[in-house]
């Protein structure tokens, strides 16, 4: 018997290998598919993904074979693995000097007598091991039944690289998670450190304007008005981004039954409307199954976005409810003051705006639309919307059944 030698780019392979983070890992049915593939189309009772490491070759996939894995010293992939881009093919092992005396060659119960192995390659070109079918008997492949094993093998190769992607994003996966939680964990603490100073700021000023009242010129008490307005201003910009951060924490599963316009109704109260406004709710009160808070914090934003951002004596807002295709379809109508065009595109993006101010005089933080495309996507659906520049505005978006 002789032992297959360490390839030269040995070092570099065994790197490759180890960087897949796939040796010793769970069976999995793509892999297995193959391998009884492979050894239906070569008519042999044994077929193995193998993968090559210092010391062993353990097996991804096996049919037919007991064994996880054998030692690198018997290993007929060793050899296979030092010409990445050929067919190794041993019609009779008893013929072949390197396998004489091979334990694998005159085990009793599942002797190795023939064997064909296509290298398994990684990105950079590094054999890891092979795709391999093992006979008991002698045999010769044909030439239809060669290249069905090497296509069989780039099958392989492909399933590693999705494995290698899969990792990838799961990395990124948690890295996003892990700074959007530490991203969240700040926004807390800015919250509860920042807030109440803002609340003391608008008190004192509110004291100041009423105590000092006959002391105080008008330029005076517009500086106290500003104070307070500019306080108030960046308490709610802190409520908003709190609130964005957290709506990737609402679970799509956390469902339940309601009554659409008992909800709308609720938010109308909520919002503590100050001008004289129409709001026309969907005509039948349909009762849904979805999340509650979520769908709340979408209807909250859009309804007073629509009542805010309105130059109307009167301003109306039509809500509708209807379900096709395994979603809920909302549309809420305004007849504000528009989204120009060029905008509509990017009226979703944190922080954009539109430039235009409140019916206050106040200017947006562009925090809102941005809080409720996160939300509508977290339930699954979609949110889109179209506007005619002052003369109205619909938002219309889904959610899954």
């Amino acid at each position: 018997m002789i032992i297959a030698q360490n390839p030269k780019d040995e070092k570099a392979r065994i790197k490759a290998l180890r960087s897949l983070n796939i040796l010793d890992s769970l069976p999995e049915q793509q892999y297995d598919n193959i391998t009884e593939l492979a050894s239906f189309v070569c008519d042999t009772p044994n077929a193995v993904i193998s993968l090559v490491d210092e010391n062993r070759q353990w097996f991804k996939s096996r049919v037919g074979i007991a064994l996880c894995e054998t030692s690198r010293g018997v290993s007929f992939c060793a050899h296979a693995i030092h010409n990445p881009k050929e067919l190794m093919e041993i019609p009779n092992t008893h013929d072949d000097p390197r396998f004489k005396d091979n334990p694998l060659v005159n085990d009793k119960d599942n002797p190795v007598i023939f064997y064909a192995g296509v290298p398994i390659l990684d990105e950079s070109g590094y054999a890891l091991g092979t795709l391999c079918v093992i006979d008991d008997k002698p045999k010769k492949l044909n030439d239809k039944q060669k290249k069905s094993l090497r296509n069989l093998a780039e099958q392989v190769q492909e399933l590693i690289k999705l494995h290698v992607r899969n990792n990838e994003l799961e990395e990124s996966r948690a890295s996003l998670k892990k700074h959007n939680d530490l991203l969240k964990d700040f926004a807390g603490t800015v919250s509860h450190d920042m807030k109440m100073p803002l609340a003391n700021l608008v008190i004192t000023s509110d004291i100041l304007h009423k105590k000092y009242a006959d002391i105080i010129d008008d330029t005076g008490k517009q500086y106290l008005d500003y104070l307070k307005k500019s306080s108030l201003s960046l308490s709610d910009y802190i409520t908003n981004i709190l609130a964005h951060y957290e709506s990737s924490s609402y679970d799509v599963d956390d469902r339940s039954n309601f009554n659409v316009n008992d909800l709308l109704e609720n938010i109308i109260e909520l919002i503590n409307i100050k001008h004289h406004c129409v709001i026309n709710l969907p005509e039948f009160n349909h009762s849904i199954h979805c999340n509650r808070v979520a769908l709340e914090q979408i209807f909250l934003n859009l309804i007073a976005n629509s009542i805010k951002y309105n130059d109307k004596d009167e301003p109306v807002i039509d809500i509708s409810i209807d379900h096709d295709d395994g979603y809920y379809i909302f549309k809420v109508t305004d007849n504000g003051i528009g989204i120009p065009e060029d905008k509509l595109e990017s009226i979703f993006d944190l922080f954009s705006t539109v430039g235009e101010y409140d019916r206050d005089g106040q200017k947006g933080h562009g925090i809102g639309l941005s809080t409720v495309q996160k939300l509508v996507e977290k339930l699954g659906g979609v949110i889109s919307v179209d506007s005619l520049l002052k003369v109205q505005t619909t938002f219309t978006f889904s959610i899954a059944l």
